[in-house]
């Protein structure tokens, strides 16, 4: 089965609701259109506009099939170098096992691009991430996401449509020509696409500094997407603006909430979006760590609100954090504000070097569209390639890869 990504009208009939999601760690409200959303979470059902799910075919082995993991381990034998796994830093330990390589999204694309041989790329992650690999590689080279329904609330939260009439407000306030947009990685490529047409670029959480340095010289202000938390704290903690150089634009409002003189004002127009596992750490989770374990250290991601940013000792990537524990000193107390997959790897990996690492939060809190990616799903992709027979294919169009190539090409131009 092959994903192309389309363009597709919103219907006036579809009017913006209030609808509370609930997962087992956490209960938010979030404005979002209507659809069958348990069905989307569960992979059922379609929804062509949507990262949050679209039908996932085939028989999945059982998860409790003792032999998977031999299973997977044969599949990728036989396929050899025909294949090339990656594996988010936020995979759970069963599909990260048969990673040929690990890193961010904007790593693994590129590391993907780098190894022309491999006819299939099998991508355990998030459907932005197989998108932009599909981006990055050549024509030839088919990329795999194991699970359709695996997608990416923060990426949701911007869509083509919603952008372009965003566009237009500013066009009509008379501003336009003095934006330049700064899309996050982790954006569809239908955002990618907007950003290149209109003179952006993309950025990662390790390089948003450089890219709104590039940006403020091309011009005056920046629509920052979708991520508005990444966004305010570049802004204000890497490059000394105030908060209320910052404005939120809300996609569900008129006008995206904002006066014409707001708007005018701002210098960053901030996407009301937010990563659904960052955005739940709160000041209260910050005070508490430091009251349980004396001299703890917290190491937070920038996609975290900014009071908890502003609270944390370090902020970075999840390569920043990767690194930055790597280089503690044996006895050293650390809480992580990311993933917790991730979370849990790094306390394993050093507490054998005396490094006490916890979860930043008391409550469980996984990603739940990137845990769809398991150990059946990723056995039934890799033995079907095995067979012969190409499933869950993500191909972006021509039209929207050409501009979102040269957004990730300005991004990879930056001084």
């Amino acid at each position: 089965m092959t994903r192309r990504v389309r363009i597709f009208p919103v219907p006036a009939s579809r009017r913006t609701e209030r609808v509370r999601v609930v997962t087992t760690a956490q209960t938010q409200e979030l404005d979002v259109q209507p659809t069958p959303l348990a069905l989307l979470l569960l992979g059922r059902e379609a929804d062509p506009r949507s990262e949050r799910g679209v039908e996932c075919p085939g028989d999945l082995p059982s998860p409790s099939d003792p032999d998977l993991v031999e299973r997977a381990r044969a599949a990728k034998e036989k396929l050899g170098n025909k294949v090339f796994v990656l594996g988010h830093h936020y995979q759970r330990d069963e599909v990260i096992q048969f990673a040929d390589v690990t890193g961010d999204s904007f790593k693994l694309a590129r590391d993907a691009a780098a190894r022309p041989e491999a006819e299939y790329i099998v991508f355990c992650g998030v459907h932005f991430m197989a998108e932009s690999a599909d981006i990055l590689t050549s024509d030839d080279q088919k990329v795999v996401l194991p699970d359709l329904a695996a997608g990416c609330s923060m990426a949701d939260m911007a869509t083509a449509e919603q952008v372009a009439e965003c566009w237009d407000v500013l066009t009509e306030v008379g501003i336009a020509e003095q934006v330049v947009p700064v899309s996050y990685m982790n954006s569809s490529a239908d955002i990618k696409a907007f950003t290149g047409k209109h003179g952006g670029t993309i950025c990662t959480s390790s390089n948003a500094k450089r890219a709104l340095d590039w940006a403020f010289e091309q011009g005056e202000k920046v629509l920052f997407l979708p991520d508005q938390h990444l966004g305010r704290n570049t802004a204000v903690r890497d490059m000394g603006m105030s908060l209320e150089d910052c404005v939120v634009y809300n996609p569900h409002k008129p006008n995206g909430g904002l006066t014409a003189a707001e708007l005018r004002a701002a210098k960053m127009i901030l996407w009301r979006g937010h990563c659904s596992v960052h955005g739940r750490f709160s000041l209260d989770s910050v005070n508490d760590v430091r009251e349980r374990i004396p001299g703890v250290n917290v190491l937070v991601h920038p996609e975290c609100r900014h009071e908890v940013v502003a609270a944390a000792d370090h902020v970075g990537s999840t390569e920043y954090i990767i690194k930055m524990l790597e280089a503690a000193p044996a006895g050293s107390k650390w809480a992580i504000g990311t993933e917790l997959n991730l979370v849990r790897r790094l306390a394993n990996r050093f507490a054998p070097e005396g490094k006490e690492i916890v979860f930043l939060d008391k409550t469980v809190c996984f990603c739940s569209t990137m845990n769809r990616i398991d150990l059946p799903h990723l056995v039934w992709a890799l033995e079907s390639l095995a067979e012969g027979n190409l499933v869950n294919r993500i191909e972006v169009d021509k039209e929207t890869e050409a501009f979102a190539k040269l957004a990730l090409e300005r991004m990879l131009a930056l001084p």
